[in-house]
């Protein structure tokens, strides 16, 4: 399937394979029980994949394995953790998180899911320190979720009340994106991304913001301007002065709740004037 539908315009895209944690590692299996099951996984090869991603790893000692294991396919091998600032789940640093993938043998380290663009920022950043200081240049990659869920703990937007059936309100602009993609860009990755809650809107926005160093605009852009200026022939004044990057990216959007939600919320006009 993505290959079929990969090519669009300019011929055939990259195409990646992906897999993940297992639970026999969870379970306590030990490492050769792991790496069977990673290889069950990895015969999606033979469709001709192009890389692999080893990702949604909670300890680096697993993905570490997972590695290990993915580079006997000859393959180049992408890494990514679904951990935040404060490290994996067995109290890791994510900084050194960073460094034991790339010593395995990932030519690329990153995080991917679980937490929201700032956070993975910074996360990233804390990497890229690590990586620094241990003389170590992997590539960069980073695929956050697309929900705002700041000061969540080490399950990251698992831990929302909302989650999994009322996420909207959380969901990132693509204004949001476009800072996400500018700043990860900033720091040094070169593979943006976004996971769970990304839509074809922020995928286009990163690839917008990123116009000018790839030298293009995506397809996706034929009948899109960016930042809102298509507002400009918008037949009410008070829109069109909408119209430009100053006012979106500025903006605090509203949930357009009229207090913090609660369980026991109920909208009544009489509650709405309190």
């Amino acid at each position: 399937m993505s290959h079929s539908t990969g090519g669009g315009r300019g011929g055939r895209r990259p195409c990646g394979g992906s897999f993940t944690k297992c639970p026999s590692y969870q379970e306590g299996a030990g490492k050769a029980a792991v790496q069977a099951q990673i290889r069950q996984q990895l015969q999606f090869i033979k469709d001709k994949v192009d890389f692999l991603i080893a990702e949604l790893y909670f300890c680096v000692e697993e993905i570490e394995w997972a590695i290990e294991e993915a580079l006997k396919t000859g393959m180049v091998v992408a890494a990514t953790m679904a951990i935040g600032e404060t490290g994996d789940m067995a109290g890791v640093p994510a900084g050194e998180c960073a460094v034991r993938m790339a010593k395995a043998g990932a030519q690329v380290v990153g995080v991917n899911c679980m937490f929201d663009p700032d956070t993975t920022v910074r996360t990233i950043q804390a990497m890229k320190t690590a990586l620094d200081a241990a003389g170590l240049s992997p590539y960069l990659m980073t695929q956050p979720n697309g929900f705002h869920c700041p000061g969540v703990g080490k399950e990251g937007y698992l831990s929302c009340p909302e989650f999994p059936y009322a996420m909207e309100p959380r969901l990132v602009t693509r204004f949001d994106v476009h800072r996400y993609a500018r700043a990860a860009y900033d720091i040094g990755v070169r593979y943006i991304g976004g996971c769970c809650g990304f839509e074809p809107h922020h995928v286009r926005a990163i690839a917008e913001e990123m116009a000018e160093e790839r030298g293009k605009m995506p397809p996706a852009s034929d009948k899109h301007q960016p930042w809102g200026k298509s507002l400009k022939r918008h037949y009410m004044d008070f829109i069109r002065e909408r119209a430009g990057r100053e006012y979106w990216e500025n903006l605090v959007p509203s949930c357009g709740r009229l207090q913090p939600p609660t369980h026991g919320y109920n909208p009544s006009p009489d509650n709405d004037l309190q």
